[in-house]
């Protein structure tokens, strides 16, 4: 099976489990927001900061090198597993207790149950780290996403039938460990796997270079990306930090819709091309081209319709979030090439480069947000944020450009004037269109019919038709 071949399967596979799961997410979390609080919600949004920086720690950057690392034999990634299953149980353990800091911290003793549930929930993100890696490594697109929405289907009943009979935040909090535990059951019986107790140091040196660069990458990004919700959380109110969670998690949909097709599929099949540099960088500007063509037109469209969007998906009381999430809405597209990246340096065998794009960026987030944080109001965290992500497309494109490709930024460029021209066709017509009178749900759908016509017309007169049906179709 060649690589364009390879990309299509593994993009399908991809495409099916996150719009699936995107479908998913909305429906369940449409109907919890109309069961459970922004206080509620702004509880479990301050302990899924730290139970994904644990996350973070559990894959310790192993995922990845194994995926990339072709010469590890069968007792080689058993060793791994083991090593794995161990730092499972100690995050687990030490989660247990985290919750008496986190809340003295945010003066809330509600958080130490919490963390207890969650110590579960930790362990079992720990363990499937390995198995998941490996379907992936084997390029079992479909086995991973099919297993992934029968897990948050699973997840997502748990938590509406908690919450309908008054479990509050707990639904959250009990159905994420639902879906961790099922995601790891089903991915270990689907590998050959078998954790060796006795640990074997030596595998772990062999990933140790790539998934060193790696964890620091992960470990340094999680806080630049996690440091708004943490301040806010502790500066402001839970409603706050309840109203800017939502309005950044739909401005990730695009991501989870779009680039998130495509990027678990980068590493496993370009890894085999890792000292063809031109064939990556090909890749990646194709990449962009999809990316920029849809993400452009769609952030304008975003955040022009964003009152109808919240209040259509949340209700009225999530008015709240409405002018964060037209403030993002604008970073969208960046956001978009900017998740491809990672995979790319990853191909390349180059995490050293990886790393330091995290590190810029974390120095120009952690800035911004601390000023967003000082301004005192989240419109203020969204609109630096919004600069940050900004600063850091032009930086991480200049390594991969430059000192990866040994190229310019003119070919980045290049790629992105079209989508740019079609976004202004958006921007015109949306602006003098009237405001609609109609319900949330209607305004919607009209303002939704421009957008389709509008982008359409924007691919005929940018010549991107064609560009698309042969990057997608043929090649």
């Amino acid at each position: 099976m060649g690589m364009a071949d390879e990309f299509k399967k593994g993009v399908f596979y991809s495409a099916l489990g996150k719009y699936s799961n995107v479908v998913i997410q909305l429906l369940v979390t449409a109907i919890l927001s109309r069961i459970l609080t922004p206080q509620e919600y702004g509880i479990v949004a301050v302990v899924n900061v730290f139970l994904v920086f644990f996350q973070m720690l559990a894959d310790f950057g192993i995922g990845p090198a194994i995926i990339q690392n072709k010469q590890l034999t069968k007792n080689e990634i058993n060793s791994i597993f083991g090593f794995s299953l161990y730092l499972a149980v100690f995050l687990g353990i030490i989660f247990m207790f985290l919750g008496y800091p986190i809340s003295v911290f945010y003066n809330n003793e509600v958080y130490k149950p919490i963390s207890m549930v969650l110590a579960v929930c930790v362990f079992f993100y720990g363990i499937l780290v390995v198995p998941q890696s490996m379907l992936l490594r084997e390029k079992k697109f479909g086995t991973v996403n099919i297993v992934t929405i029968l897990a948050n289907v699973a997840s997502g009943v748990v938590s509406i039938v908690l919450a309908v009979n008054g479990f509050s935040y707990y639904s959250l909090i009990i159905s994420n460990t639902v879906k961790a535990a099922l995601l790891f059951l089903v991915f270990y019986f689907k590998t050959p796997l078998k954790a060796q107790f006795k640990l074997d140091t030596k595998p772990l040196k062999k990933i140790f270079k790539f998934s060193k660069n790696q964890f620091l990458f992960n470990f340094i990004n999680y806080f630049s990306r996690n440091l708004d919700s943490m301040l806010i959380g502790r500066y402001f109110s839970a409603s706050s930090l309840a109203f800017y969670d939502k309005a950044y998690q739909v401005s990730l949909y695009p991501n989870q819709i779009l680039t998130n097709v495509i990027s678990p599929v980068i590493q496993p099949i370009m890894s085999d091309y890792e000292s063809n540099l031109e064939k990556i960088k090909t890749v990646y500007l194709k990449i962009t081209t999809i990316l920029a063509t849809i993400g452009l037109p769609l952030s304008v469209f975003l955040f022009f319709n964003a009152n109808e969007i919240i209040l259509f998906l949340f209700g009225d009381q999530w008015a709240g979030s409405v002018t964060t999430f037209q403030i993002l809405a604008i970073s969208v597209w960046i956001q978009m090439i900017t998740s491809s990246t990672g995979a790319i340096f990853q191909s390349a065998n180059r995490t050293d480069l990886l790393l330091l794009s995290g590190i810029l960026s974390a120095i120009v987030t952690v800035s911004a947000i601390f000023i967003g944080i000082f301004a005192g109001s989240i419109e203020y965290v969204a609109f630096m944020v919004l600069l940050a992500f900004t600063i850091n497309f032009i930086q991480t494109n200049y390594l991969l450009m430059y000192r990866m490709f040994q190229s310019n930024f003119i070919e980045v460029i290049k790629v992105l004037i079209k989508p740019m021209i079609m976004a202004l066709i958006q921007i015109v017509i949306f602006l003098i269109m009237p405001e609609l009178p109609f319900v949330n749900l209607l305004n919607l759908i009209i303002y939704g019919v421009v957008f389709v016509v509008l982008f359409g017309i924007g691919l005929l007169i940018t010549g991107q038709m064609k560009l698309l049906k042969d990057v997608l179709i043929k090649k």
